[in-house]
């Protein structure tokens, strides 16, 4: 029997990057998944592949996100673990260059979304007087120089939702813990750098060449790592753990690089990204 045998999981953000090596680990460790995002075919090619429930969604619509939930009460009848990963990427700009419509945009999905998903999937855990969520939040939520302002403030938010949430809940039977991933290799990054949703998932090679170097450990982060410790998190096992937030960076966040630096090297992964997307 696996980790998470006869629970009921819902993976936000699944069909590419560490949401869909999620939804991946979880059906092997037994949990019947329902995996939700807004790129439908390939959502309908992992529901083949897996043999999970797949639900196109937009994280930033609340009627979308009760609509997930609903959806997996129906099939199911309950909802063991929600696994909030979604999340929208920021180009790496100055303050002085802000645009308060990507501020919206990245907002939207990556704290206003956790939030629905939590509201909406809160009542149903709460009747069972159990459930596990994870939020995924990251590095930049802990430490400045990381990645974009907008991202890591919205990283932030978060983190001090779990913690709020992880406070309420737990009387109730129900955990609320984050994962904060470092320099893992997904497609996110060249999203970020303008690249289109299916070629980005496509240039990972290229981003983990360059995040061998980023952390003490000499190798890049993988979904896999996130995937185990979201495994941990859902099952029995952490039954104990409320509030908590669990760093999987590979020692990145005990270093520290400057703002500059950190641009420079973006903007040098971004550029050959782009002309690596030219080229497929």
């Amino acid at each position: 029997m696996g980790a998470l045998s006869g629970k009921v999981a819902i993976v936000t953000g699944a069909t590419s990057g560490i949401g869909e090596r999620i939804a991946e680990v979880f059906v092997e460790e037994g949990a019947k998944v329902v995996a939700a995002a807004r790129r439908e075919a390939e959502g309908a090619a992992l529901a083949e592949r897996l043999g999970l429930h797949f639900v196109r969604a937009d994280l930033a619509s609340e009627d979308d996100v009760k609509a997930v939930v609903a959806a997996a009460v129906d099939r199911f009848g309950r909802i063991d673990c929600l696994v909030n990963n979604a999340a929208s990427p920021q180009p790496i700009v100055g303050v002085a260059e802000s645009d308060m419509a990507v501020y919206d945009a990245v907002m939207a999905v990556n704290v206003r979304g956790v939030l629905a998903a939590m509201k909406h999937v809160a009542p149903v855990m709460v009747a069972q007087k159990s459930g596990s969520i994870v939020n995924i939040a990251s590095i930049a939520g802990h430490r400045g120089g990381v990645s974009g302002h907008v991202y890591s403030a919205s990283k932030g938010a978060v983190l001090a939702l779990t913690r709020s949430v992880a406070m309420e809940l737990g009387e109730h039977g129900v955990r609320v813990n984050s994962l904060s991933p470092g320099a893992i290799v997904t497609g996110i990054f060249a999203k970020g750098a303008g690249v289109e949703g299916a070629k980005a998932d496509r240039l990972t090679g290229v981003v983990k060449e360059l995040f061998a170097h980023l952390q003490p450990i000499p190798r890049a982060g993988l979904p896999e790592d996130i995937a185990r410790a979201a495994v941990f998190l859902a099952s029995d096992g952490a039954s104990f753990v409320n509030g908590q937030d669990l760093v999987i960076d590979g020692g990145m966040i005990a270093t520290t690089r400057g703002w500059s630096e950190m641009a420079k090297g973006r903007g040098e992964l971004g550029a050959r990204l782009r002309k690596a997307a030219e080229a497929l």
